[in-house]
């Protein structure tokens, strides 16, 4: 009896992690469209706008909303690397 019910959540844990899609940040802007499309956590973002006005005329009558991109590289740089903080004792 626990082999198969084993092999159903280990089948069902694969089809979920298989229908996530990662969510891309284009670092050349500030400012980023959420939109929604429906179910639960279904959403994707588009990274094209220079400023929050802009981004909040395109979301205006849509299931969306604006982000600041915490990926933004500023004028010209790279992106931000992140660093893992360590406790020195």
């Amino acid at each position: 009896m626990r082999v198969p019910v084993l092999a159903m959540f280990v089948s069902g844990t694969l089809c979920a992690a298989a229908s996530v899609q990662a969510q891309t940040y284009d670092p050349a802007y500030p400012v980023c469209l959420q939109v929604f499309t429906g179910g639960f956590m279904d959403y994707y973002f588009e990274c094209a706008y220079t400023n929050m006005p802009q981004c909040q005329a395109s979301a205006s009558g849509r299931a969306a909303s604006c982000v600041v991109n915490p990926y933004y590289a500023g004028k010209g740089g790279k992106p931000a690397v992140r660093h893992k903080r360590t406790h020195r004792q």
